[in-house]
């Protein structure tokens, strides 16, 4: 058995710093949300605290766990994950909530299984791309199978409909792709798909109501504008340092879901211009760590399993905040480890632990 070492020390710091970060302020945003929908005001607190101390103990965990062994079982856990993805339109299983089949029941408990599929496509493609070597060079044996798998995923993805994560997904294979050695001119014309397929969804049908709003949002600022513009206010009213935990004004109603999608605006008007350079301090340590344990870690599964999780961190990071500072229209996509939903977190973190294994196998003189 190889020798192994501490685990890399702001890996951990960062994403526990982080959700510490993200369980005080979905406090301080959901407060009035959760006192309307659930008479009482804790309650997604409460939820947010329980997911969020499970998630580290999962991401400690798994910390532990030889990464190896994921590859042996890459295939049957990416089926597993095609196979929820069809659950949540079978009646009974399938939950049905804001327009969207994205989650099924368990129990008492809900699980967006979307979340699952990502972490379990970085795995599969790791350890595909690991053993077919530079035959990704092909057209054949390295492009065309994970173009179907893109198709597939991507497609059911976006049926529920979830574009955005659908997005994700597509960035991921195609990152993937690139790090593993890929033709240029194959994922050039893959990546010139991917972008003209998103501008025609976007461009047509209810979603070119938001894109109106994000080129024109005076045009409807009462409808379709009212998220990016109530976005902008509490980012622009929190100044350089802020209105002071607790003391914002977006929450009341005015901001739609601020402990979710829009939550780094919340951060923006209570701890300014300071608090959310704070966040992105953070982000970008995890991403650097991250991207050190890539470079440096002892395999190429491990490398490219180590890539294709601190792109998944660092793809919703860009997505989330492009969209809370109006660069790109909206989309549900959540802040890693700071935005309310218990999935999200918990496989985020499970994602963790695995970097975390990784790190361990990576001698000090090499990190």
């Amino acid at each position: 058995m190889k020798k192994t070492y501490p685990s890399d020390f702001w890996i951990t710091f960062s994403v526990i710093a982080l959700t510490c970060v993200g369980v005080v302020m979905v406090f301080s945003a959901s407060i009035y949300q959760s006192g309307a929908i659930y008479d009482d005001q804790y309650a997604i607190f409460r939820k947010q605290l329980i997911y969020s101390v499970f998630g580290i103990f999962i991401m400690l965990l798994v910390s532990k766990i030889n990464y190896r062994i994921y590859k042996k079982f890459a295939l049957p856990m990416l089926g597993m994950s095609f196979v929820l993805l069809v659950l949540v339109f079978v009646p009974g299983i399938g939950y049905y909530a804001n327009g969207a089949y994205r989650w099924i029941r368990i129990g008492g408990l809900t699980l967006q299984t979307s979340e699952v599929a990502k972490i379990t496509i970085i795995i599969f493609m790791a350890s595909s791309l690991s053993c077919i070597k530079n035959d990704v060079r092909k057209f054949l044996g390295g492009f065309v199978p994970y173009m179907l798998l893109m198709v597939i995923f991507c497609g059911i993805i976006y049926l529920q409909p979830n574009l955005s994560t659908a997005i994700i997904i597509a960035c991921l294979i195609l990152g993937m792709l690139f790090a593993a050695g890929g033709n240029m001119l194959h994922l050039g014309g893959l990546f010139g798909g991917i972008v003209s397929i998103v501008v025609y969804l976007i461009a047509t049908g209810w979603r070119k109501d938001r894109l109106d709003a994000f080129l024109s949002p005076e045009a409807n600022i009462t409808g379709t504008g009212w998220q990016s513009r109530q976005s902008i206010l509490a980012l622009g009213s929190g100044g350089v340092f802020g209105q002071g935990l607790g003391n914002g004004k977006q929450k009341m109603f005015f901001l739609p879901e601020p402990q979710n999608d829009f939550i780094f605006a919340h951060i923006g008007e209570e701890l300014g211009l300071i608090g959310t350079l704070l966040i992105l301090g953070l982000f970008l340590i995890l991403i650097w760590r991250g991207i050190n344990v890539a470079v440096n870690a002892p395999d190429a599964f491990s490398s490219l399993l180590a890539f294709g999780l601190i792109l998944m961190v660092g793809l919703q990071v860009v997505i989330n905040i492009a969209v809370v500072t109006k660069l790109i229209p909206v989309t549900g996509i959540p802040l890693p480890f700071i935005s309310a939903g218990g999935t999200s977190v918990i496989f985020l973190m499970g994602g963790m632990g695995i970097l975390l294994n990784i790190s361990r196998h990576i001698t000090p003189k090499r990190r």
